[in-house]
């Protein structure tokens, strides 16, 4: 005698093991199963938590925006389009909206940092020569990010720290790619025109 499980009419088929399902199977699958979309949480949320406290400097801020993140996506997930595999520009554009309700807090952060002076060169053994470039820069490059618009920053942060793909940044922002394009170049002659300024 052999044991059969039950078969399945009309219902969904079982969820796949989280470590091979996209990000967009699993946002799916929650649809009907809320607790797949704890998968998507431990994919990502390490890489959000970093982008959002390099840019607030600030664990506890961080942690919250972050939880509010995946909060947020969770509410809409209903809304996510499934034929994007990858959720993480979907919520890098969730924790860039949640960060602008901060956006105080991170222009003072970088005008503080821009008033600081570099740090003194150390002996040549200790420090590399692109170290000590990098250490004297960063003020003015503060100051130059305090001076662009929150739209310029976002873009700018999006693409240089999370690594984001015009594409993705488009996404992100919900902003057509010629925009992407556009906006990166003009903000690309600000900061360049604003360090130069600094020397």
């Amino acid at each position: 005698m052999t044991l059969g499980l039950p078969q399945r009419t009309g219902a969904l088929p079982p969820p796949s093991p989280t470590g091979d399902a996209t990000d967009a199977t699993l946002i799916g699958e929650s649809l009907t199963a809320p607790d797949r979309f704890a998968g998507l949480f431990d994919r990502h949320a390490d890489e959000i938590h970093r982008y959002v406290a390099r840019r607030l400097d600030d664990v506890t801020t961080a942690d919250d925006v972050t939880a509010e993140t995946f909060l947020v996506a969770f509410r809409k997930r209903a809304r996510y389009d499934l034929g994007r595999a990858d959720a993480r520009p979907w919520l890098y554009g969730i924790a860039s909206n949640l960060i602008s309700g901060h956006r105080r807090s991170e222009t003072r952060r970088l005008k503080a940092l821009a008033r600081q002076a570099p740090e003194r060169a150390a002996e040549f053994e200790d420090r590399s020569a692109e170290r000590v470039t990098a250490d004297r820069l960063r003020p003015a490059l503060a100051a130059a990010l305090a001076g662009l618009g929150s739209a310029e920053r976002d873009l700018l942060l999006l693409v240089a720290w999370a690594d984001l793909s015009y594409e993705e940044a488009a996404q992100a922002l919900g902003i057509p790619i010629g925009t992407v394009r556009s906006r990166l170049s003009r903000t690309r002659t600000k900061i360049r025109r604003s360090l130069e300024s600094h020397r």
